[in-house]
């Protein structure tokens, strides 16, 4: 099975200091829609893998989480494109769970639920924490520069086998090629 592992805030929409919190707010990234569609088209699963901590800090509800995931969901299949599962931490750094990225637990959660080993599995991020879950969990680690990849990709932390991509139309060109 071929699969991909895909942050959410800062690689398919855009991110904000002070969360997205509602369907409203919820933006996506221009061209990251299209280039899910490219992954399913390629016969690539989609998993989208997120960090909620808003959910933990009662900035909003799971049912709005899930509005938002919604809203997500449709604007793919308008393009043609589908994420086959989201799977997502609502717990704060204070909670000191496994599922929290950097901690690797919610990426092998995946591999337990598609049956699947992800060694060399792409699993594109926009953080540090993103990279860092990855690479423990013996996949890819990529880098989109937007969101705060900017910042990550100066960061002497960043896992040594990270590829580095401007956007997630770039990460998905190379994965497919």
């Amino acid at each position: 099975m071929k699969l991909v592992i895909l942050d959410r805030d800062g690689v398919i929409n855009h991110d904000s200091d002070q969360y997205i919190k509602s369907p409203e707010e919820w933006k996506p990234i221009p061209g990251s829609l299209a280039a899910i569609a490219r992954l399913n088209q390629a016969g690539y699963r989609v998993v989208v893998a997120t960090n909620q901590s808003g959910v933990g800090q009662g900035l909003f509800e799971t049912d709005t989480l899930i509005a938002m995931h919604d809203k997500m969901l449709k604007a793919l299949a308008q393009v043609g494109g589908r994420i086959d599962a989201i799977f997502f931490c609502p717990h704060t750094n204070a909670d000191n769970c496994d599922c929290r990225k950097p901690k690797p637990g919610m990426l092998r959660e995946i591999a337990a639920r598609f049956n699947a080993d992800l060694a060399g599995v792409p699993a594109i991020g926009d953080s540090l924490r993103d990279l860092q879950a990855a690479a423990a969990a013996g996949a890819q680690p990529m880098l989109v520069l937007t969101g705060k990849g900017r910042k990550t990709v100066d960061d002497p932390a960043l896992p040594p086998d990270t590829q580095v991509f401007p956007d997630l139309a770039a990460a998905v060109a190379h994965i497919v090629n």
